[in-house]
């Protein structure tokens, strides 16, 4: 048994691995949840009552479906599509498609329950769902995409709608891809619902500030974080994993709030530039040339650049992991904590290992858990819902002015609910809590559903 589990949650626990074997990211996600709802039951026995934390941790809808295409050569692929509609008592279910090799149901449903939490914090009306598919578009031509794009819409369209189910991007999936899939499902319907997908295109629906908002988000919780300790970018040196959209966004606002980042990575190693990361150079590389990050050495005699390096081994005061779930472990984060990190901010889901979680506890460093940190995507997501469903557009400062107070919001949440419960600054327990009670309140007023 775990020793932070409450006795009666942890039978819970057990339940959900049995009934989901081989699931480790799943058992990961919900293990971190429930390890802190023990008080949560003390305060609220009718959560308990009513079967919550069970009904919480059984997904409403499981899909999985066949995505057969043809590729550029005329052969025929196969792949497997996904659909967790995880839970829908704040509103329609709302998270992201991944397009990765590595998808299968265990990621999809570990992604959906975070999403859960996550959606409930932005205190928008949006409920919890994830997708994807073991489709990887790396290497592939755009006809190739825009094929697979089609077939899978031709399934998941039957499960979706704006006030059911509304996918967005995650890895692998960009604006091209919500594009192929959005003229597949107004082909299909006949109907022009732009609320059905969002991270659309600007001039057909899209929202600015959507493609910024993950790194934004995370940036700007990071920067609350380090305000309650009287501190602030200015001056940091910082790390950031991947190289991705929510790296590079990620990168871009710490440079504008005063900081510098001296290292960006991708799957094959990472780059380091002590003057600091040439932005502009990045998002050429990335974003247009869609090469890999060992060619910004190439261009640039201030960095170097290591195959397969670890890039948690650079020291920094504030680390960013951007990439993928599990990439910093229990070594990593005592590194970092060695080499003077002060403050960490999650912008992928679950990049940190239960042991490099405890380590960053211990060590008390400020920690933004990524159901926290990185909510930005989703809060703008249901920004861009609110654009379509009233068919109106926002300008930049008008929307980034909206995401910059939703991320305070969520701190401030966060860091009261960890106050209330007896766990002052650590915001695992104080997002879990929040997002937690949040979703069971609505739960308890519609009763057994």
């Amino acid at each position: 048994m775990s020793p932070a589990m409450d006795e009666k949650i942890e039978p819970i626990y057990q339940s959900v691995i049995a009934r989901n074997p081989g699931e480790t990211e799943f058992h990961q996600a919900v293990k971190e949840v429930l390890e802190t709802l023990g008080p949560v039951l003390v305060k609220n026995p009718e959560f308990a009552h009513y079967k919550i934390i069970e009904r919480i941790c059984e997904p409403e809808r499981q899909i999985i479906f066949r995505v057969p295409w043809v590729d550029t050569h005329g052969k025929v692929q196969i792949n497997r599509g996904f659909r967790v509609e995880f839970n829908s008592a704040l509103g329609p279910y709302k998270g992201g498609l991944r397009f990765h090799p590595s998808v299968y149901l265990g990621i999809v449903k570990f992604l959906g329950f975070e999403q859960i939490f996550k959606n409930a914090l932005t205190g928008l009306p949006i409920g919890g769902g994830k997708g994807g598919s073991d489709f990887d578009p790396k290497g592939k031509t755009d006809g190739d995409i825009m094929r697979f794009c089609q077939s899978f819409m031709t399934e998941l369209y039957r499960h979706i709608g704006e006030h059911t189910d509304v996918p967005a991007g995650d890895i692998g999936v960009g604006g091209r891809e919500i594009g192929f899939m959005f003229g597949m499902y107004k082909r299909i319907t006949n109907q022009w619902e732009a609320g059905v997908l969002t991270g659309k295109g600007l001039n057909w629906g899209g929202s600015l500030v959507r493609t910024e908002a993950t790194g934004y988000g995370a940036t700007f919780f990071v920067d609350e974080m380090l305000k309650v300790r009287k501190d602030s970018f200015d001056g940091k040196t910082c790390v950031v994993s991947g190289s991705g959209n929510v790296a590079i966004y990620t990168i871009e606002k710490i440079h504008q709030l005063g900081g510098k980042v001296v290292a960006c990575s991708d799957s094959a190693g990472y780059i380091y530039d002590a003057n600091g990361i040439d932005l502009a150079l990045v998002q050429q590389i990335k974003e247009v040339e869609r090469r890999r990050i060992s060619a910004y050495a190439d261009e640039r005699k201030s960095a170097k650049y290591v195959a397969g390096g670890n890039i948690w081994e650079v020291p920094c005061q504030v680390a960013m992991p951007s990439a993928t779930q599990n990439e910093i472990n229990g070594k990593d984060a005592a590194t970092l904590v060695k080499n003077g990190c002060i403050a960490v901010g999650e912008g992928a889901n679950m990049p940190t290992t239960p042991e490099g979680v405890k380590v960053f506890l211990e060590a008390g460093i400020a920690y933004g858990p990524g159901k926290a940190a990185n909510a930005g995507g989703v809060a703008t997501s249901a920004l861009e819902m609110q654009q379509n469903a009233c068919r109106d557009s926002w300008d930049f400062e008008y929307t980034e002015n909206r995401l910059q107070k939703i991320m305070e919001n969520i701190h401030r949440d966060c860091y009261n609910t960890a106050e209330e419960y007896g766990a002052p600054g650590n915001y695992v327990v104080g997002a879990n809590i929040a997002g937690f009670i949040k979703v069971s309140r609505a739960m308890l007023a519609m009763g057994v559903v």
